[in-house]
């Protein structure tokens, strides 16, 4: 076992960590930085939906992870396992100590594949897939391409999730697929959420639900998966109604998409730096650990109340990245975040709605004379090309390009409700 001190270490190498460390070493080469990540294959998240629709790739949505991190950043190839912030240490799985000046922790969060009964044993056959994992997203689209009729059920897991507007994306795409072969409708589709409402945003809500009518597609809401069993196609889901009495129900299926539920890593739950439900303890706006003030946190794993996005993670990156800094000259945390995220939905195989929001769901626009209620096909352009560039070519190499959003460029729109 070694014991290594650096001036700033990072938990995680995904969107967030390795943004944060290439942002971090442009604005000051000479800062010694880790990185401690396990993983060697890097994954672009926000295609793995378009995989399943067929637009894409895995090949296009991965990279090797050396080959993101600038070479004077120290990666470490191992798994965090536990934090003693009194003493500024990290203990990895092998058993190395990491010291540390700085800790900036965000490791994404976890899929909880066996919390529905028997996912684990079904998934990637029987016409079970999912678009949440690299290993599953191929089979999604292996699915909807051999499909010719029956009953397509799309399931969405209690808040909060990665992108919560995937679980209806892929349901989208699957629908327009069977619509260009002229065969939607002998299809029964439904949306199954355990949420509510069809989006968390009632401006974008309204929107959509014109896009679900369009295809016929039929909505449960407060309608959980807790069960599936593969070899019978059945699927068992608790119902909650008005008065919070719950029942199940079982449904029938040809092929489903079942959404994981989703937590906090394990070992982010049960360190000090959670919060009492598992997730990294920062503030708000910014991204300070609420606790240890050289404890920063920063994407998924973090206790922030917005989208969980690359959109989110691309605004937190210079939040986190300026205030270390200004920590390091003595100055105080600067209130840099405000919760914005963006969600572009794939309402078709040539259409996307973007949506952009902040904190409480304020709608925040970064094109201030389009109505970003509309379905539009320049989105699509961005979602299959634009966005994808400017991930590996621009978030992850750590620079900065900024487009305002405000919150009144959507007022308008507004008003016309």
């Amino acid at each position: 076992m070694s014991q290594q001190h650096h001036t700033v270490l990072i938990i995680g190498g995904g969107a967030a960590g390795v943004s944060v460390a290439n942002n971090m070493h442009i604005q000051d080469a000479t800062i010694d930085i880790a990185l401690v990540e396990p993983s060697e294959t890097h994954y672009y998240q926000p295609g793995f939906t378009i995989i399943g629709g067929g637009a894409y790739t895995l090949k296009q949505a991965s990279r090797k992870e050396a080959d993101l991190i600038n070479p004077a950043i120290k990666w470490i190839k191992d798994y965090a396992e536990t934090f003693h912030p009194e003493e500024n240490t990290v203990t990895l799985r092998s058993g190395d100590t990491l010291s540390y000046d700085y800790l900036v922790v965000c490791p994404g969060l976890q899929l909880d594949w066996g919390k529905i009964q028997g996912l684990t044993e079904t998934l990637g056959k029987n016409n079970v897939c999912s678009n949440y994992s690299p290993n599953t997203t191929e089979y999604t689209w292996e699915c909807i391409k051999n499909m010719t009729s029956g009953i397509a059920l799309f399931t969405q897991p209690p808040m909060p999730i990665k992108c919560a507007g995937a679980p209806q994306k892929i349901m989208y795409l699957a629908a327009d697929r069977f619509r260009k072969k002229g065969i939607l409708d002998k299809f029964n589709i439904e949306f199954c959420n355990a949420g509510g409402v069809l989006f968390s945003v009632p401006f974008f809500a309204k929107a959509l639900s014109k896009v679900v009518d369009s295809y016929g597609i039929k909505t449960n809401f407060n309608c959980n998966l807790i069960a599936i069993d593969g070899a019978t196609k059945r699927a068992t889901f608790e119902v909650t109604d008005s008065d919070g009495n719950k029942q199940q129900i079982t449904k029938a299926f040809d092929m489903i998409h079942v959404t994981p539920p989703q937590s906090a890593p394990d070992f982010i739950k049960q360190s000090p730096l959670a919060n009492a439900a598992g997730w990294v303890d920062v503030n708000d706006k910014t991204l300070q650990h609420n606790k240890y003030s050289t404890i920063f946190g920063l994407g998924d794993a973090c206790s922030t109340p917005n989208a969980k996005t690359a959109a989110a993670v691309r605004k937190q990156v210079p939040v986190v990245v300026d205030n270390i800094l200004g920590l390091m000259r003595n100055q105080p945390p600067v209130e840099g975040y405000d919760g914005y995220g963006s969600c572009p939905l794939t309402t078709s195989l040539s259409t996307v709605m973007l949506a952009e929001f902040a904190y409480t769901g304020k709608v925040t626009p970064s094109f201030p004379l389009l109505d970003p209620r509309k379905n539009r096909y320049m989105w699509w352009l961005g979602k299959i090309a634009g966005f994808p560039w400017l991930y590996w070519h621009i978030m992850l190499k750590g620079y900065r390009i900024d487009i305002p959003h405000r919150e009144s460029y959507a007022q308008r729109f507004m008003n016309e409700e």
